[in-house]
């Protein structure tokens, strides 16, 4: 047996916030908390603060990742060690319009570009943008 990636988990300050903007960003339907199972949590002794700590954002087809948000008192500090990278196009390698399409659209989301990365390596042209989420968190367009 192998293992699956379940969750990429944020650690963030706004959870639902947070897990809003990814949601738009991938092309979820963002959904809050689902009624019953909403009604099962407060039913168990959380409360509505409890359920502000964590949220996720997710495919309803079950097709895209799972992005899980979990409430840490930290802000962050340093660089990601691990970064998701978005694709837009979904035929293949981007074009350089592609991407920046893709960028603009995801500025209006809430994202910042830290910078563009236009450079040869070899024969390949590695064309992207490094960007920042609404709490800091890295991530690239190819």
């Amino acid at each position: 047996m192998t293992g699956k990636i379940g969750n990429i988990t944020f650690d963030c300050a706004n959870p639902r916030e947070l897990s809003q903007f990814w949601a738009a960003v991938l092309g979820y339907p963002w959904q809050d908390w689902p009624p019953q199972m909403k009604a099962e949590l407060l039913a168990s002794g959380l409360t509505e603060a409890d359920l502000e700590e964590k949220s996720v954002a997710m495919d309803p087809t079950g097709v895209g990742q799972r992005l899980f948000f979990q409430r840490v008192p930290e802000g962050k500090v340093v660089k990601n060690r691990v970064h998701l990278d978005i694709n837009p196009s979904l035929e293949g390698k981007a074009t350089p319009e592609q991407i920046d399409e893709e960028k603009d659209r995801i500025v209006a989301l809430g994202a910042t570009v830290d910078h563009l990365h236009d450079e040869q390596w070899g024969p390949i042209r590695e064309y992207h943008y490094v960007m920042l989420d609404p709490e800091g968190n890295e991530f690239c367009i190819h």
